[in-house]
């Protein structure tokens, strides 16, 4: 499936557009459709923490605690596992480091988005395509 590459508010150009997925995650009855950055040098899926409460998720009762790194290693993060739908594959389920911050993206990273999709970057048209990992 190819994607286009968008911008996150009318008044940005083309140049500032990035690999944006459109998904649908799932936990039990916790529904949310949202829109992940495609982001190969990010080490872990994050996941905003207003996403995770829509999601029915409850900070006080998670225990472990994810160390992040770079711009993120201010904030906390906790694992939390959903299922993802992408356009018409099967749902795959994705660990996220849930952070306890509004002010980050939906990253899809290394681990473990890109373990369960190959994704490839179209740039110069400014499109990627993902497809399921024979693997």
């Amino acid at each position: 499936m190819r994607f286009p590459y968008t911008v996150t508010a009318p008044a940005q150009n083309e140049f500032d557009s990035l690999p944006r997925l459109p998904l649908t995650l799932q936990i039990d009855r916790h529904r949310v459709e949202a829109v992940g950055l495609v982001d190969s040098g990010a080490t872990v899926n994050v996941l905003p923490y207003d996403i995770g409460l829509q999601l029915g998720e409850l900070w006080e009762d998670r225990k472990a605690i994810i160390k992040l790194a770079g711009n993120l290693g201010g904030f906390a993060a906790q694992p939390v596992f959903a299922m993802a739908t992408i356009g018409d594959l099967a749902p795959i389920r994705l660990v996220f480091a849930w952070t306890r911050s509004n002010s980050v993206s939906l990253i899809l990273g290394q681990m473990n988005f890109f373990m369960e999709f190959e994704v490839c970057f179209f740039r110069k048209q400014r499109e990627f395509e993902i497809k399921l990992s024979s693997t």
